[in-house]
């Protein structure tokens, strides 16, 4: 097992894949901002989610930015979560076609957790997902939490952090997370994330 040098470089092993993670959170619901005028958004909650329905996506926001911890759970325990009444997952459409995720882990309430933001590659930078923020944070303030929080990392979009900080989470954490990359034990195509370097 190799030791994690934190004041220094650390090599990986073969097949694994690193990432800085920031954590943010938000303790008080967010001021008006403008929000762009889109009649034709909707975010519908999505209750008893299917699981190709919800795999696929999942895979058409996350593929690129290598979203891959639900891809690979298998099916019971991926279930057990979108049946869970601790989860919210919301869906972002327009004209009939799915374009966005919102989900909310609300298991550690008065923490909540929004697990899962991003739309479809096409949709990035059209304003649908501040649309989508702007709506799906009211889900979760309505709750009244303590905070509502979530994690990025370096792997993400690169607008990701910042449009967080735009949004009013506060950055307060980093952290490291090492994992095997998606992409050699097949859970993604080799053709994902090509931003990382793919190294067989």
């Amino acid at each position: 097992m190799v030791e994690l040098n934190l004041s220094g470089e650390t090599d990986l092993p073969k097949g694994k894949i690193a990432s800085v993670v920031t954590y943010l959170e938000m303790t008080a619901p967010p001021g008006e901002r403008p929000v762009p005028d889109r009649q034709d958004l909707s975010l519908e909650k999505v209750d008893a989610p299917g699981l190709d329905w919800y795999r696929g996506i999942y895979r058409t926001i996350g593929e690129n930015w290598l979203w891959f911890t639900r891809l690979q759970m298998e099916d019971r325990a991926l279930h057990i979560i979108l049946e869970s009444d601790h989860t919210e997952v919301y869906i972002l459409r327009s004209g009939g076609k799915d374009i966005g995720l919102f989900e909310l882990d609300i298991s550690d309430f008065p923490d909540i957790e929004l697990a899962f933001f991003g739309t479809v590659p096409d949709q990035q930078g059209s304003g649908a997902g501040r649309w989508m923020m702007t709506h799906g944070l009211q889900h979760a303030w309505v709750k009244s939490p303590k905070r509502v929080w979530l994690h990025t990392c370096n792997l993400d979009h690169p607008a990701a952090l910042p449009f967080y900080v735009r949004t009013g989470f506060t950055p307060y954490k980093f952290g490291i997370d090492v994992d095997d990359d998606p992409r050699l034990t097949g859970v993604l195509d080799p053709s994902a994330a090509p931003h990382l370097p793919l190294l067989r």
